[in-house]
């Protein structure tokens, strides 16, 4: 090449060569993911992320997952575009134990660094938070959920809640239906011993909350205000006896 053009040409292979080493040097190599949390134990967590590197980093995450739960889609943890061995994150979790006789609930706090698995295509994908039945944690990256077949994590599927957990759920949702016939017959049980007093009561309180429910009655003493109210009581009861026999035949 003729010497004049060497150097016309300078400048311009000097530019390229700038911008080729400006974007080779400015390409990111990393990338922000969405956070799933998934609780396979009895007790519920929330959880944070963070790069253990970086002591004033906020967490990201937070969510509260309740026993044997997925929680949503947060934002967002950062992940290397390219896997390598030895990738740590710091997750800091908290979970609370059975309510004491005193009403307190404990308070369990924990920080658990974390090596990320290897990216099972070669690319980062959503970042899961595994809480295990015995409480460990562990981080998955993928884009498939834990029920997919290509899902990477040791535990396949949802949470399965356990007998124990069933058999306390199904008392509170018991003990709920039951007062439903406490209710019942502490109404009727007035409206025998006190009518016009209930009737007064509860005349007073639909036209407050319910004012189509006494159209068509002259006041708490219509003596067809007295039959209304026994019978709407005593489908209450019968409602509630109902939903309770149902409840106990799904008892697990």
């Amino acid at each position: 090449m003729p010497k004049s053009m060497l150097n016309r040409a300078a400048p311009v292979l000097m530019f390229l060569l700038i911008e080729t080493g400006l974007s080779a040097c400015g390409r990111p190599t990393t990338v922000d993911v969405s956070l799933h949390g998934v609780n396979y134990s009895e007790e519920p967590f929330s959880y944070s992320v963070k790069d253990p590197t970086l002591a004033d980093q906020r967490g990201a995450g937070g969510e509260l997952i309740d026993p044997f739960a997925a929680g949503g889609t947060t934002c967002c943890a950062t992940l290397p575009k390219t896997w390598r061995p030895g990738i740590k994150l710091q997750v800091n979790t908290t979970h609370w134990l059975e309510k004491r006789p005193d009403g307190e609930l404990p308070e369990i706090k924990g920080t658990h660094l974390v090596e990320v698995p290897r990216y099972p295509d070669g690319k980062p994908g959503e970042l899961w938070v595994l809480r295990a039945a015995d409480g460990g944690i562990s981080v998955v990256s993928s884009d498939f959920q834990p029920d997919h077949l290509n899902w990477p994590g040791t535990v396949k599927g949802w949470p399965v809640p356990s007998l124990k957990y069933r058999r306390e759920r199904w008392k509170i949702i018991l003990n709920h239906e039951l007062t439903g016939i406490y209710g019942a017959l502490s109404l009727l049980y007035e409206l025998e011993t006190d009518p016009k007093g209930r009737a007064r009561v509860a005349w007073e309180f639909a036209e407050e909350h319910e004012r189509e429910s006494i159209k068509g009655f002259s006041g708490p003493d219509d003596p067809k205000y007295l039959v209304f109210l026994r019978k709407d009581y005593n489908e209450y009861f019968e409602n509630s006896r109902n939903r309770v026999r149902q409840v106990m035949e799904e008892q697990p």
